[in-house]
């Protein structure tokens, strides 16, 4: 599949989402792009749109079904058919398990994992009916392994995994329909800053960090030539071998790498972050933490990737 695609992106707004549409936008791309924040959708769209795209924007919160399958009808009647669905949206809490609220954990659940079972569902509904298409899971390393003040977001994440390879192992009896898996490790997105905190202390990604557009870029190849699962990320290797084959070690190590890489060192008080509601003002597609290395952390305010 080529430039010229219609290309579905949920998570548009912000990150790797936003990453991929402006990437996509410049080979030619027509483009529908859908998250929580209309502000922040007009903001991407505009780039897309100066990138020589054709778009269409739609407010959706993905953990609605009828409201995805709106969204893909929309596609549908604005340019004819659907060729690809990126779904990158996310939400994020930290903190350690029992001091999560119930409704932020459901909430990051419901925006991580039922997104991404609503948008296949929707997805896999068009290809059929078109006779093909292709779906790309932005997952992340954190759908391979653990760490601990993360437990709904690794949750749904390892869901997501699980659920990407078993509509793969069904696209099989579908000619046509591709479905890939992208794993992402640390990325400079704003998702960091946008997260809920529950334990004092805000997020950030630990090191090494890579761009959102080396993502997006992984996802334009998934497009292009379906993958069962890319990882993007040097140290997502390593991490993953010596969480399988050293657990003991693995186990003893992640909390004090989490304290050191994983959390700022500044203290902060509980919020909800944009677990709940959008926060527009920090939709964009970097984070800032590469440029500017330990930085402190968001102010009062997600996920891996791109809010919805």
């Amino acid at each position: 599949m080529g430039a010229g695609r219609v290309v579905v992106i949920t998570g548009g707004s912000s990150g790797i989402g936003r990453a991929t549409a402006l990437a996509c936008a410049r080979r030619g791309d027509r483009l529908v792009l859908a998250a929580r924040s209309l502000d922040s959708l007009r903001s991407a769209e505009q780039e897309c749109l100066a990138a020589g795209a054709q778009t269409l924007v739609l407010t959706t919160d993905v953990a609605d079904q009828a409201a995805v399958d709106a969204l893909l009808a929309a596609a549908v009647a604005r340019f004819g058919r659907v060729d690809a669905v990126v779904h990158s949206v996310t939400v994020v809490a930290y903190g350690r398990f029992e001091d999560v609220p119930a409704a932020a954990f459901d909430r990051v659940i419901a925006s991580t994992l039922t997104g991404a079972a609503n948008v296949a569902r929707s997805a896999l509904r068009v290809f059929r009916q078109q006779g093909g298409g292709k779906l790309v899971l932005v997952g992340s390393l954190l759908g391979k392994i653990v760490t601990p003040y993360m437990s709904s977001y690794v949750t749904a994440k390892w869901a997501v995994q699980g659920l990407a390879r078993t509509l793969q192992v069904e696209a099989r009896s579908t000619p046509g329909i591709d479905i890939s898996l992208v794993s992402p490790g640390s990325v400079d997105t704003p998702v960091y800053r946008q997260a809920a905190s529950y334990s004092g202390r805000d997020g950030r990604p630990p090191p090494p960090v890579d761009p959102p557009e080396k993502v997006a870029r992984a996802v334009l190849r998934c497009l292009d030539r379906p993958r069962r699962d890319l990882s993007v990320g040097l140290a997502n290797p390593f991490a993953v071998l010596g969480f399988r084959t050293l657990p003991a070690l693995f186990d003893l190590l992640v909390t004090p790498l989490m304290n050191l890489g994983g959390l700022v060192r500044s203290r902060t008080g509980r919020h909800d972050g944009n677990v709940f509601e959008p926060q527009p003002a920090g939709d964009k597609i970097h984070g800032g933490w590469r440029r500017r290395g330990r930085r402190r952390g968001n102010v009062g305010a997600g996920g891996h990737h791109d809010p919805g």
